[in-house]
């Protein structure tokens, strides 16, 4: 089951780096990185990235 996606600031990101990597790889959650209230990079599960990368 997938958990909902959050959106972090680069900071937060920064500091919360640990969890945002366990939560994407053992709850599937998908963490947008914001800079300024704009998304500028997600951090997404292994599968999600390598399916994307096998359809370019």
């Amino acid at each position: 089951m997938k958990e909902e996606s959050v959106e972090m600031s680069v900071a937060e990101f920064r500091r919360d780096l640990a969890e945002v990597i366990n939560a994407a790889a053992t709850r599937r959650r998908t963490t947008y990185v914001t800079n300024r209230g704009r998304r500028v990079a997600a951090m997404v599960p292994l599968d999600v990235a390598e399916r994307e990368e096998e359809e370019e």
